[in-house]
């Protein structure tokens, strides 16, 4: 990807992601051959002296083996700008790409259980059991696309 973004990108899901589990990017490419290229990614961006800096991502997976659904993933938030709002807006504007721009029916995730609450506050729901995956206890968690009522026209993403 020529975005000069993206290596920022990389490296923060990399460094929150990845290394905490004993993966890397280049590690993720071999397992998953042209995987990265199926995603649409978001981005939370701050200026900084040094110039641009990802602070924030999320991969959207707009086609998956779930009807109508598509995937959220690798979302990532730098540790020292946790709790300030960025992954919850990262997650808004996936949902109005989703439901608005690709006409989706919902998205799932498979949200690390600590992280759990965080979707539920989003109005996202648990699915099924808690599972493992890379020795982490994970939930999968659901929202399906709210209704439009007649004669409304959806509110357009921005």
């Amino acid at each position: 990807m020529a975005d000069p973004l993206y290596e920022k990108e990389c490296r923060l899901r990399e460094r929150v992601l990845l290394e905490p589990i004993g993966m890397t990017m280049q590690k993720l490419a071999e397992l998953y051959p042209g995987f990265e290229e199926q995603f649409e990614h978001f981005v939370a961006v701050t200026t900084t002296p040094g110039g641009e800096r990802v602070i924030g991502c999320a991969l959207l997976l707009p086609e998956t083996d779930r009807p109508g659904f598509g995937k959220l993933m690798q979302m990532a938030v730098d540790k020292q700008r946790q709790g300030e709002g960025i992954g919850q807006r990262l997650v808004i504007e996936a949902e109005s790409r989703a439901f608005g721009e690709l006409g989706l029916e919902g998205l799932f995730c498979f949200s690390q259980k600590t992280a759990v609450g965080f979707y539920e506050k989003l109005g996202w729901l648990p699915e099924g059991d808690e599972f493992i995956e890379a020795d982490i206890p994970h939930m999968t968690m659901v929202i399906e696309r709210p209704p439009v009522d007649a004669g409304e026209e959806p509110i357009p993403s921005w």
